[in-house]
């Protein structure tokens, strides 16, 4: 399967990344996959690298409610799929149905796909989504932000698991509420600071909204 560029001129260009990122929305991307799934209900996901063993549990049933609720079967998760808790997460979300948007913080081009990635290409429920061109081999602190933040703007909510208090994570909550996303995240004692900031409670068997 080919890479295709998306320009901002082109139909398919998903508006909300100019609507929320502004002059920092990317000129082009470069796109792997399925391009209708940006057309489908979506879900911004994110972790920080560190995740305490209580909320690593709700993740995962977090994660499983995807496959066994069928009013979430059409939604289509975002994510950079980058901290541990994030890839064990795309990873149960490999084993159903769900269709996927992979961003990674660096180009398409080279990237090698795992085999459960390739299947789910080829099923037509997989687009990988970059805005690095070919020169930008490596991930970066900067270029994980900037990931970051599409991942966030292309996503009708957005799904903090758990974010580290006082960390980046927690820091780029903030932003994403600030724009006026409905933000939401675990129950439990460990994510008190998300639900000071205004994100919303979920159990760990689903979003029920």
């Amino acid at each position: 399967m080919d890479i295709i560029p998306l320009n901002r001129d082109d139909p398919r260009f998903p508006p909300a990344l100019i609507y929320y990122l502004g002059r920092e929305a990317p000129a082009s991307l470069a796109t792997l996959g399925n391009l209708d799934i940006l057309k489908r209900e979506s879900l911004g996901l994110f972790c920080s690298v560190k995740c305490p063993g209580a909320m690593i549990l709700q993740a995962y049933d977090f994660a499983q409610s995807f496959r066994w609720k069928d009013r979430w079967a059409e939604t289509a998760v975002v994510g950079g799929f980058h901290s541990p808790m994030e890839k064990e997460c795309l990873r149960i979300l490999l084993q159903g149905k769900q269709p996927i948007i992979v961003c990674p913080a660096r180009s398409v081009e080279g990237m090698r796909l795992s085999k459960d990635l390739k299947k789910a290409l080829e099923e037509g429920r997989l687009l990988v989504l970059s805005p690095f061109d070919g020169t930008q081999q490596r991930a970066t602190v900067e270029t994980a932000l900037l990931r970051n933040r599409m991942v966030a703007a292309l996503a009708e909510r957005v799904f903090f698991a758990y974010a580290e208090p006082q960390g980046k994570t927690e820091q780029f909550c903030r932003e994403v509420l600030a724009w006026g996303k409905p933000v939401y995240t675990l129950e439990g004692d460990a994510n008190t600071n998300l639900l000071a900031l205004g994100a919303r409670p979920v159990g760990p068997k689903g979003l029920d909204i």
